[in-house]
This record gives structure tokens, C-alpha cells and sequence, in this order.
């Protein structure tokens, strides 16, 4: 008998060759990229008889909060996509689905499909997927309810019409570590609400272990964030840091089976266990002992997110965990890192902390600055920038673009070879605090400052593609094969937005002036 299934869509059990950043290739749109290409670059995690053995974090939440407020554990399976349909019987009760971006409504989906005009591979994934559970239910007369959560689940709520095609029976929107038990046996009883809102948040002691292995080796080392940029649904919420025994005991479930590198998960590695909440200067001590501690255990450990203000207020930390992890020019520690925007007036108004301990007008130095402190000490930033952010003039459009040519230009002269970042654009999705505002139209609201951001950040990470991917790339044999299809296909997308510039008279090839910015030398 299997009570409770629980899986996820195929986008979210890809290793995607274990190519650094490819785990974005879900969010591009199918007519571009063919599905042959897609197919080879996308292998699926190994599954044992059908069931997951490294699951998606959120999964493994899931499963051991189900497991700690009372269900057995015969009664539950965490299944591959492929094979979900094999643990589905008569007495099945819910099929559990997490998500990420099940309608391709995301910021980075919604720019590479041109605000939703075309299919992204998440989408597709996603709704064949529940099609698949949906028409078994049917075919076997099965009376299971499909519950769908994650942090997309959103998404399920705003498309009601494609949600009511899927039959998806429950949305469960929010933290749900604490209530899920009562959640689910609401489900069964048949007294949940359709939509089912979580607006509490768990308590620290509330957060169950994982008690099976996670995708790549994550492990969550914090929740939330604090620093409460308006824009980012995870930054509202109240930070809950997690002490070292508790990461060391996630992290051994996933040494046990074989795994020996980490992902730390947060919204800011740089906030663990951070104790000034006015001007959030990192606890050095602690995020350092947090890496000491996990790279005793690991070969390898890497953030997942963090900022540039975190970094460049304390570049003993980048250095320190450079040290542990043996970074040097062909090993990086990646990260990924919210550039958002150039512009000082628009940071102050969406994310007045996040530049902190420097000030709102600091803010074009402090990307700067902070890319030459993680380079410096082998760190690697993928950034993420906004298009269309309320209140954005054309001129921060210009300024973005012109903050690229400028970090490029002194980094490159300050570092040589060791100066690498990436900046991705996205598009701005109403959500947190501005959820009522309205979101980014590419198809409508591109003007000459949006078209500048937008090409030189793809520019520069064509150049990345030919200079900088080998250098986290080493090693790995798909490179050999991938490398030759990044450089066409991101050449392709600089020429194509080139050439729809200029249709539209829009000179992207135009000098822009380099900010008047300085590059401070770094006291560690």
C-alpha cells in the first residue's frame, strides 16, 4: 500500500550534465532550443526501482515532516517523474507534486520566453506530468487527490483555467513543515479548502531533518532572510538560522549515500547567524566555522546565494572559504548574487538593506567592489538583474548597461584572467510586497535603456561562455560537446537582440560612458 506519493516534474531531478548554471536550461522555451538538444544535455537523477534516490530538497522536507507528525514510513514514496505511475494504487490517498515554475511564470522564464508567448521547458515538464497522473486517475477510477506545493505553487492559484484542466485537487501555498501532517489528513477527509494558504512559519524546532538524501548535496544551513527587499517573497520572511549540529546531521544523510560535496542553501550566506540587524555586517566567525565545520566532512562546499555588499564587508570570509575548498583559477566557489538594478534611487526604494553596511548611494561601487572581492579570492557571482522594476526611468536602464561595460573594462585590468561574473536579466514578476504592482511586459514596455541592460549583460555573458565557462567547467567530459552549442546559441541570442535593436532604432553598438568608479584595495 502507498498512502502518500510524492515527486516532482523532470526539469527539477536533471543534473543537466552537472554543468554549472545549466540547471536554467528548463526555463528556455521549447521552440528554440529542439528537443534533441534538450534531451541530450538532460540526465535524470538514477532512480532505484522507480524511486527517487537523490531527491529535490523541498521533497525530502516534505517527507520527513509527513514522517515526524505520525505517517509510517511504508506509507510514503518520493518517486521519479518517469515512473510515478508504479506507486499509485487503490488505496493511495494524495499524489504530493512540488514545483518551482510549473507555468514558466518566473523571472528568468518569463525573459527567455518573451514574457510568456513561448513554451518554456518547465512548463512543458510540469503540465505533461500532471496530465499523466490526472488521465491515470481517470483510466483506473482511482479517488487520490493531486496536491500541488513549492514555491511556484503560485502559479497554480494565478492560471486558474490551465490549474482546472489539470484537475489539481489543493494548492498549498507557503512554509509548510509545521501543518502538513494535519494539512494532508484534511486533504483525505476530504475538509481541505482548494487553496490552502500557509501564513504561519515554522519554528526552528518545527523543521524536521531530512532523513533521505538530497539532489547535489543540498542542505539548507538558514531560512528566510531578513534584509526585506519588497520584491523577494523568501526576504520577508523571518530569518531562522540553523545550529552547526543540525546542518552536520542533513549533511551526513547525504555522505552516507555516497554524495562528497554540499550545497548550503540560503537567501544570503553571508546573513548566517548574522547578529547586527541594523547594518547586517556579517558574523565572520560563525560562516566561517559553518564552512570549517561542513569541509571537514565534504570535498567540496558552495553557497548558493549571497550578496555582493555581504561580501565585500567581509572578504576574510571569501578568502577563508577559498582556502577550505582549494579555490584557485580552474576550481571556483560559485554563487549567485542579486545585481538588480545600477540605479541608487531604485535600490533604496525596493531593497533599502540590501547594500548594507554601505549606504543606498554606494551601490554601483559596492557591485564593483564586491565582483573584485569574490574574484580576487576565487569566487565566481552569477548575477541576476531587473528589467522593468516599478518606477524605473530609461536612464537606470542606461546605467545598468553602463555598470557592466564598467566592471568589465576594470576588472579585466585590475585581475586579468581571474575577472569573471555573469549578469542574467530578468524580467519583473509582481510578487512579496509588490505583488500589486504590475509585472514586465517585453513584448510591450522594452524601451532604448531596457534594450542597452538587456544586450550588454547577454553580451557579457557570451564573452563568459568563450572565456570563463571552461574555468568551472574542468573536468567534466559533456563540456567538450556543450561548449560548442553555448557559444552558438549565446552568439546567436547577442546577434538576434543586435538585429531587433536595430529595427527598432536602437543603436546597441553605441559607446556608453564607464562609470567614474574606483576599485578599493582589499584589507583582509
Amino acid at each position: 500500500m502507498t498512502r502518500i506519493v510524492l515527486t516532482a516534474d523532470e526539469t527539477l531531478t536533471s543534473t543537466y550534465r552537472h554543468i554549472p548554471l545549466l540547471d536554467f536550461l528548463g526555463c528556455a522555451p521549447v521552440e528554440h532550443v529542439p528537443k534533441p538538444i534538450y534531451n541530450f544535455l538532460d540526465t535524470q537523477v538514477p532512480d532505484d526501482n522507480g524511486k527517487l534516490t537523490f531527491a529535490p530538497y523541498g521533497l525530502r522536507k516534505v517527507e520527513a515532516a509527513l514522517l515526524h507528525q505520525g505517517f509510517n514510513r511504508d506509507e510514503i514514496v518520493v518517486a521519479h517523474p518517469r515512473y510515478v505511475e508504479r506507486f499509485i494504487d487503490e488505496k493511495t490517498t494524495i499524489v504530493g507534486v512540488n514545483t518551482m515554475d510549473p507555468y514558466g511564470l518566473g523571472p528568468v522564464t518569463m525573459m527567455f520566453t518573451q514574457g510568456g508567448k513561448l513554451t518554456s521547458y518547465t512548463k512543458l515538464k510540469f503540465t505533461s506530468l500532471m496530465r499523466r497522473i490526472r488521465d491515470y486517475r481517470e483510466k483506473k477510477g482511482y479517488k487520490f487527490k493531486i496536491e500541488v506545493g513549492g514555491p511556484g505553487s503560485w502559479q497554480l492559484e494565478v492560471k486558474e483555467k490551465l490549474t482546472e484542466e489539470l484537475r489539481v485537487d489543493h494548492i498549498m501555498i507557503g512554509e509548510t513543515e509545521h501543518v502538513i501532517g494535519d494539512v494532508f489528513r484534511d486533504i483525505e477527509s476530504g475538509n481541505a479548502e482548494k487553496i490552502i494558504h500557509i501564513k504561519s512559519w515554522p519554528k526552528l524546532e518545527e523543521i524536521p531533518n531530512i532523513v533521505a538524501p538530497t539532489f547535489k548535496g543540498m542542505i539548507e544551513v538558514m531560512r528566510g532572510c531578513g534584509r526585506g527587499c519588497t520584491f523577494c517573497s523568501p526576504n520577508l520572511r523571518t530569518a531562522r538560522f540553523y545550529p552547526i549540529e543540525k546542518i552536520l546531521a542533513e549533511l551526513k544523510v547525504n555522505i552516507r549515500a555516497g554524495q562528497k560535496t554540499a550545497w548550503l542553501h540560503s537567501e544570503d550566506i553571508f546573513n548566517y547567524m548574522v547578529e547586527d540587524r541594523r547594518n547586517f555586517y556579517p558574523n565572520e566567525d560563525a560562516v566561517i566555522g559553518l564552512f570549517e565545520e561542513v569541509l571537514k566532512h565534504v570535498e567540496f562546499a558552495n553557497p548558493t546565494h549571497g550578496t555582493a555588499a555581504g561580501g565585500l564587508a567581509a572578504p576574510r570570509i571569501l578568502k577563508r572559504v577559498a582556502e577550505l575548498n582549494h579555490a584557485n583559477i580552474n576550481r571556483w566557489v560559485g554563487i549567485q548574487v542579486g545585481f538588480e538594478t545600477a540605479s541608487p534611487e531604485l535600490i533604496k526604494r525596493i531593497a533599502n538593506n540590501k547594500m548594507k553596511p554601505f549606504s543606498p548611494e554606494e551601490w554601483p561601487w559596492v557591485l564593483l567592489n564586491g565582483t573584485y572581492a569574490f574574484n580576487k579570492f576565487f569566487w565566481f557571482p552569477a548575477y541576476t538583474s531587473i528589467v522593468g522594476l516599478p518606477g524605473e526611468t530609461d536612464e537606470d536602464g542606461y546605467d545598468t548597461a553602463r555598470l557592466i561595460i564598467t566592471m568589465e573594462k576594470k576588472l579585466r585590468e585590475k585581475l586579468g584572467e581571474k575577472a569573471h561574473f555573469t549578469v542574467t536579466p530578468l524580467a519583473f514578476v509582481p510578487m512579496a510586497a509588490l505583488k500589486d504592482e504590475e509585472g514586465f511586459n517585453i513584448q510591450e514596455q522594452l524601451t532604448p535603456g531596457r534594450v542597452m541592460h538587456i544586450y550588454h549583460a547577454w553580451r557579457h555573458l557570451a564573452w563568459e561562455v568563450d572565456h570563463g565557462l571552461k574555468r568551472v567547467t574542468r573536468g567534466n567530459p559533456a563540456f567538450l560537446v556543450f561548449a560548442p552549442l553555448a557559444k552558438m546559441g549565446s552568439r546567436l541570442l547577442v546577434r538576434s537582440i543586435r538585429k531587433w535593436a536595430m529595427k527598432n532604432g536602437i543603436d546597441v553598438d553605441k559607446p556608453l560612458e564607464p562609470m567614474k568608479l574606483k576599485i578599493e584595495e582589499i584589507d583582509v
